[in-house]
């Protein structure tokens, strides 16, 4: 195994995006004043359901807020009604409520699955509205390019996938934006912002999650998102990655790309093989290995992260196909995750950490990443984590509290005064999607055994004897090349001039004159004393 008792070599972390101004504050307040408002009258701010469960001096409050639900908030399941609440908030809260679907584990499998429409299941816009924004954006008929251009089969919170045919046959989907989703995103962006700010304000115990440095990297997200081009490239790149990783396990794969149907606001690709995971279906394919594919879900999105550092930062069932064996299919690239070096062997080394329960090495790491203040402890660093990942590590899912594992983690970061790092955030939120979407596959899915070959092998290749080899000859290679610069350009010598500096004849004559009349004042001061 590789050597992880010296010091890690990380760089300094990149610094947070800067935040952006809110740019209508009044329109930004109303606009939250009016989210709360689609809370409360769908019940889904706090739920009926759960008043028993709070705190006595809040529960009065609840009431209050129950008497002004309205029809929207007396049907249905807590679940239900918080999906309906962000489908009617919009793209932002959407992607929100995308997140939280992935959490069965937290939030219980009836509650996850009520949210799990948000994914690819909302209201479409009209077929012959996608027609029009599909000739706009590339600029010819649909049926220069389409044989045959089908109604949408899923609708999510930016745009909607429609089936086609080419003129060679294949079948393709083509992605298309909702009309107007950039400036209903650009709004829910500003109120955001506006949130954030007064959470950092209002709110001490929030200052540490950097509410604003989250923000604008979900706004940066989204804003790569609403150009179809840009997710176009990606779609390629990614798929360049896991063709690559067809040698080590080939976790997963992704549709080409029909560059002739790609504009700005839309986007083909080959169709998808298999069933898509939101399917209730599709778990139940004749065939299908559901560890297997758990097992795939993890290795994929490791694989990606660590070994290229470029991942798909949007990994949940809304965005996956399956087919038996446990083969798995990506699509949906608008979010992308990149990790340079340093990010990528600390997350191996974390990982690693855990798996081998080395909780000093987990502890360093932090301390040597600039994750934990040096002012603390490395030792008591690690006897938190030791708390924290010993009643984990080995035991299923099942009979593991993600809720209450959640809530020690949180006030250990507090305990140590550890803020949120923009640079992982989307990182973390894939690895929770990832996970969710795993335990909805199996809930006894074992995440750490499932993650052991892939770090095991990263560590191997990048901190173990060979690489240390490799290291040593590529900083010789790097030295040589220097030498032959050197050789081929040496310096040339400096000539260096030195010269006489002469005080001007008028200067001194001044500073004579000066002086002969400063002494005769003295004199003539000291005159009467000296007789």
């Amino acid at each position: 195994m590789g050597d992880l008792t010296s010091p890690a070599d990380y760089k300094t972390a990149p610094p947070p995006p800067l935040a952006e101004p809110v740019r209508r504050p009044v329109d930004a307040t109303l606009r939250l004043l009016g989210w709360g408002w689609v809370l409360v009258r769908h019940d889904a701010l706090a739920p009926r359901e759960i008043t028993p469960l709070l705190p006595v001096w809040i529960r009065w409050l609840a009431h209050l807020l129950h008497a002004f639900a309205g029809r929207e908030g007396r049907d249905g399941r807590p679940g239900q009604r918080l999906g309906k609440a962000f489908e009617h908030l919009g793209p932002v809260a959407i992607k929100l409520g995308q997140v939280l679907a992935t959490r069965a584990d937290i939030f219980g499998i009836e509650f996850a699955r009520d949210l799990g429409r948000l994914k690819d299941a909302l209201e479409p816009f009209p077929l012959d509205q996608a027609r029009r924004e599909v000739e706009r954006s590339l600029g010819r008929p649909v049926e220069a390019l389409f044989t045959d251009f089908g109604p949408p089969v899923a609708a999510a919170s930016l745009a909607q996938a429609h089936p086609a045919w080419l003129a060679d046959g294949r079948k393709v989907a083509v992605k298309v934006l909702r009309p107007g989703v950039e400036r209903r995103v650009a709004q829910g962006l500003d109120s955001m912002r506006l949130a954030a700010r007064l959470a950092v304000r209002f709110v001490p115990l929030a200052r540490r999650l950097e509410p604003s440095a989250f923000v604008e990297t979900i706004a940066r997200a989204l804003k790569l998102e609403l150009d179809m081009r840009l997710e176009a490239a990606a779609a390629s790149e990614l798929k360049d990655i896991m063709d690559k990783d067809v040698g080590v396990g080939g976790h997963m794969t992704a549709p080409a790309v029909i560059w002739d149907g790609v504009g700005k606001r839309v986007l083909t690709l080959e169709w998808a093989p298999g069933m898509a995971m939101t399917d209730p279906a599709a778990a139940e394919q004749p065939g299908l290995d559901k560890n297997a594919l758990a097992d795939n879900v993890v290795r994929a999105f490791l694989t990606q992260a660590l070994d290229h550092g470029t991942f798909h930062a949007d990994l949940h069932e809304g965005n996956l196909f399956c087919h038996a064996p446990a083969e798995l299919t990506a699509i949906d690239f608008g979010i992308v995750g990149r990790l340079g070096p340093a990010e990528r062997r600390y997350l191996a080394e974390i990982l690693w950490g855990f798996l081998s329960r080395d909780y000093d090495r987990i502890s360093r790491v932090h301390f040597e990443a600039g994750y934990v203040p040096p002012e603390h402890s490395v030792e008591a660093f690690a006897q938190a984590l030791r708390a924290v990942g010993e009643p984990v590590i080995g035991k299923a899912a099942s009979q593991v509290s993600m809720g209450r594992l959640l809530g020690q983690l949180f006030e250990i970061t507090d305990l140590f005064d550890m803020h949120l790092r923009p640079e992982l955030i989307l990182l973390q939120k894939t690895m929770v999607s990832v996970e969710g979407v795993a335990r909805r596959l199996n809930p006894d899915h074992d995440l750490w055994a499932a993650a052991a070959p892939v770090v095991e092998r990263w560590i191997r290749r990048e901190l173990g004897p060979q690489a240390q080899v490799r290291d040593a000859i590529e900083d010789i290679r790097a030295t040589l090349k220097a030498l032959s610069r050197l050789a081929q350009n040496p310096p040339q010598p400096q000539t260096v001039i030195i010269r006489e500096a002469h005080t001007p004849a008028w200067m001194v004559v001044a500073v004579t004159l000066a002086t002969a009349a400063a002494t005769a004042a003295l004199v003539l001061s000291l005159w009467p004393a000296i007789l």
